[in-house]
């Protein structure tokens, strides 16, 4: 690892908290510093698991640039930033100006601190840039459990094996993300300005153990622990038959990836990838009540609401050829196996889970 200093923001949060545990496991006479503010619950568990690895915790919130001064910032040589408001809802009903400031004036806050200590850095994106209504108006086949994409589309950028990076960005796609796309725009233009070094990674829906799920993010966690805490749960729109899909990516294949992007980085430097589980790792609602029924062991009652929420997909699967090509790297985890150890670890966490995650 040619980075001694690592700061990780959005770092108590389950995507920055396990980015960092892997980093200090393989490279322990790395200093990481993880920035985080702590407004998701849940993300406090995370704290414990972080100084007993001894990575630094700085509860900080990246929209103060009075936040990043504290000691050994100075020395930071690579930023990972991890930190968002991840709710594509965010907004809609209410002011949009949390979800600004940090998913956009947060992003700019970091990379201007890579450019006062000419520090490489990797955004972690999402394929939320992608246009809602161009996404809803793709060719596809409904099936016995689950939407999927024809073979034949009219659309740049789409084929049966998903979304790729080319695919049109003109029109809607959620101030979520709104917010990202132009993080990733400056992310660039930083680059391109300031010399520094980066990449984009435009992920999916991530999961695994430690992920604190949501209604409006995490849904695989989310789904899991209504079966085991036996809480009833939707699935919502297109027919309210639960057969949207969404590719996914456990935490620990996403690690693998961004350590190699990290040992190389001239190699990743200035692009953008999707990163996600592609149509081998994808799954629709409910073939994961099937599989959340199969490792829990429970059965609960899903009802049926068929109006379709705002910012909505019925299908969105990464197109990750471009990734795929350039390192080899593969996720590895199936949804058995990341379904079995979200299972383990609610179980095995109950009291402190229980409340949280219903």
């Amino acid at each position: 690892m040619r980075y001694k200093n690592i700061l990780i923001t959005g770092g108590a949060g389950f995507v920055g908290s396990n980015l960092a545990i892997k980093l200090k496991e393989h490279y322990p006479k790395v200093q990481i510093f993880v920035l985080d503010n702590l407004r998701r619950r849940g993300s406090e568990l995370n704290i414990p698991r972080l100084k007993g690895k001894d990575i630094i915790f700085v509860h900080g919130d990246i929209r103060n640039k009075e936040d990043f001064i504290f000691e050994g910032v100075d020395k930071t040589d690579f930023i990972l930033e991890c930190s968002a408001e991840p709710s594509v809802l965010a907004g809609v009903y209410s002011s949009p100006e949390y979800l600004i400031n940090t998913n956009l004036v947060g992003a700019i806050n970091c990379l201007e601190l890579a450019r006062k200590n000419c520090a490489d850095f990797i955004f972690l994106s999402t394929s939320r840039v992608y246009p809602i209504e161009a996404l809803n108006k793709l060719k596809f086949q409904e099936k016995e459990t689950r939407f999927i994409l024809d073979k034949e589309q009219k659309m740049q950028g789409v084929s049966a094996k998903g979304v790729a990076e080319n695919f049109p960005l003109d029109k809607a796609r959620s101030l979520y993300g709104a917010t990202k796309l132009a993080a990733e725009l400056f992310l660039l233009e930083y680059i391109s300005t300031y010399r520094i070094k980066g990449a984009v990674n435009r992920c999916g829906l991530i999961t695994g153990p430690w992920q604190m799920g949501k209604v409006d993010q995490g849904v695989i966690a989310l789904w899991v622990a209504a079966h085991i805490f036996k809480k009833k749960l939707s699935y919502i729109g297109f027919g309210g038959r639960g057969k949207q899909v969404r590719d996914f990516l456990h935490i620990d294949d996403l690690f693998n990836l961004v350590n190699l992007q990290m040992q190389n980085i001239d190699k990743f430097n200035g692009q953008i990838y999707n990163v996600g589980g592609g149509v081998k790792n994808s799954v629709s609602l409910l073939e994961l009540t099937q599989y959340c029924q199969k490792y829990t062991g429970s059965k609960i009652k899903i009802s049926s609401l068929a109006k379709t929420r705002p910012n909505d997909i019925r299908i969105y699967i990464s197109d990750c050829t471009k990734i795929f090509q350039k390192t080899g790297w593969q996720p590895r985890k199936k949804i058995d196996q990341t379904v079995f150890e979200i299972t383990k670890w609610i179980n095995d966490n109950k009291n402190k889970l229980e409340n949280i995650l219903t």
